[in-house]
């Protein structure tokens, strides 16, 4: 006898046939009722309370000062320490992955793991209600019971990240997909007389309808430029967040452009027609695995009713003559 084995049927004599489950539920409760006192009899950072402090006074002052710390969820704040890797790679690591997915707000990794901790639990919840009062029976082992609880409750935890990994792909595709026309449009501003400041952002409004992430891109480009901020560092700021390697090819282009001081429309010609030329690419590799793909389906829809109409008149035909 295992030791698991020997535990649940411990737990069973003492407390019934809902033995173990009464016991998760009790270990569950306890390490929740344990957290809860940890997160609330944490204390403020001396930096946070001075600057709370220095920004007192009157209400008003408090609400302008609230007004233009657009940084944040103040319940969110009150528990990074739980809800932010303490790990600074980890943290930027996480950071850059939510900024490739779309969520460039700074509480973008509170709110990712706070969904992760509050779908894991409910999965967990859920899974032990299911399996008590649905999937339970004397036959049910212990191998049941911890795939229908730890099951949704892992599910759950996994749910956020995956769909946050298929926003990034999603929009990479679309960026890439988008990024010919953009330039095209780029050039044409250019070539019309508007600096490059400009015409980004004429071409952020222009691909609003038709590829919203790239468009947020540029717009996001326009507004740290309009601010004051360093336009190598911008362009490369854009590169790292979508992640494409068109792009960042782009923003390369774009420096050295301003670097040596050669024209920035004919390096936007140049790239733009290479660019055209490797999107007909991609449409033609796509074309290309096109007929391997349906080899298979094809095989599975024709050859089944194929050989029912070649083979069945032969079975008939001997099953008629051995029953005569």
């Amino acid at each position: 006898m295992t030791t698991m084995e020997a535990l649940q049927l411990m737990l069973t004599d003492m407390l019934g046939p809902n033995g173990p489950m009464i016991a998760a539920g009790v270990m569950i409760a306890f390490f929740g009722l344990a957290f809860i006192p940890m997160i609330l009899s944490r204390r403020d950072d001396p930096i946070e309370k001075l600057k709370r402090q220095q920004a007192g006074g009157s209400k008003r002052d408090g609400k302008k000062e609230q007004l233009r710390r657009k940084s944040a969820n103040a319940k969110l704040d009150k528990y990074k320490a739980f809800l932010e890797p303490q790990n600074a790679e980890e943290l930027s690591s996480v950071r850059l992955k939510l900024m490739q997915a779309g969520y460039p707000s700074r509480d973008a990794v509170r709110a990712f793991h706070l969904a992760q901790m509050v779908l894991g639990i409910g999965g967990l919840v859920l899974g032990v209600t299911y399996f008590i009062l649905v999937k339970q029976t004397d036959a049910s082992t212990t191998k049941d019971m911890l795939m229908w609880t730890l099951g949704p409750g892992a599910a759950g935890y996994m749910l956020p990240k995956y769909w946050v990994t298929r926003r990034v792909e999603s929009r990479k595709e679309e960026i890439t997909a988008g990024f010919p026309d953009s330039l095209d449009m780029m050039l044409v501003c250019v070539e019309a007389g508007q600096s490059l400041d400009q015409s980004i952002v004429r071409v952020a409004s222009e691909l609003r309808a038709s590829y919203p992430a790239l468009s947020q891109e540029f717009q996001i480009v326009a507004h740290e430029m309009k601010a004051g901020k360093d336009k190598a560092q911008v362009l490369g700021d854009m590169g790292e967040r979508c992640g494409v390697q068109d792009v960042s090819s782009f923003v390369t282009v774009l420096i050295q452009s301003a670097t040596f001081g050669t024209s920035i429309a004919d390096a936007l010609r140049v790239y733009a027609g290479e660019m055209r030329d490797k999107r007909v690419m991609r449409a033609e590799e796509a074309a290309n695995k096109l007929p391997t793909k349906m080899t298979l389906a094809t095989m599975m829809l024709t050859v089944p009713p194929l050989l029912i109409i070649l083979v069945s008149p032969s079975i008939i035909g001997i099953t008629s003559f051995g029953a005569q």
